[in-house]
């Protein structure tokens, strides 16, 4: 089964300036977001395998889109997160059918990689809402500069028989990090955490 795509919506945010100090290169971090019909809304299904798939190609698809708009290589991608929203007729478990099975695996063919877990976040809600997605470094999940997250809000999704699935890729970590710790310079990426 195939996503059946109703809206996608693409957008960066660019960080020029924070508390005062400039931030060169600006910090920027893309969100793609799809709103796509729950095949399950409405009833229990034991299987959800179809969700499973639609994850799939929706992280290639999302995740492309997110490093086409910061106009960079795949490989310059630093960060990920992705999350997903159903509406009132689905459940929570759709949501983390679609994210966690098969969408990280294309996405980080659309980042050039990705040893660390893609951070996620889930919840039910409705048109207009609110959706964190939050962000961690793609290769290394103790590189503190990179734990960060995007909001995402449509305000016509998602809609009861809805869910909104979005992918968010930046090409460095927070305005001005100081909190220490390891570095993207010094991360190796092996193991997912160092």
């Amino acid at each position: 089964m195939s996503a059946d795509i109703r809206k996608i919506a693409v957008w960066v945010e660019e960080t020029h300036m924070e508390a005062g100090q400039v931030v060169a290169p600006a910090a920027r971090k893309a969100v793609a977001v799809a709103v796509i019909a729950n095949p399950f809304a409405g009833r229990y299904v034991a299987d959800l395998t179809a969700l499973m798939d639609i994850g799939a190609e929706l992280g290639a698809l999302l995740g492309d889109r997110c490093v086409a708009a910061l106009g960079i290589l795949p490989t310059q991608a630093q960060s990920y997160g992705k999350a997903a929203m159903v509406g009132e007729a689905g459940e929570l478990e759709h949501a983390a059918a679609i994210l966690h099975p098969k969408l990280g695996a294309p996405l980080r063919v659309a980042v050039g990689g990705g040893a660390a877990l893609v951070p996620s976040s889930k919840k039910m809600g409705g048109p207009g809402q609110v959706l964190d997605v939050p962000l961690g470094h793609k290769d290394a999940a103790f590189v503190r500069s990179h734990f960060d997250a995007i909001e995402v809000r449509l305000n016509d999704a998602p809609r009861a028989g809805e869910i909104m699935v979005a992918v968010a890729v930046t090409d460095g970590g927070r305005p001005l990090a100081r909190v220490g710790g390891l570095t993207h310079e010094t991360a190796e990426g092996k193991d997912g955490l160092r």
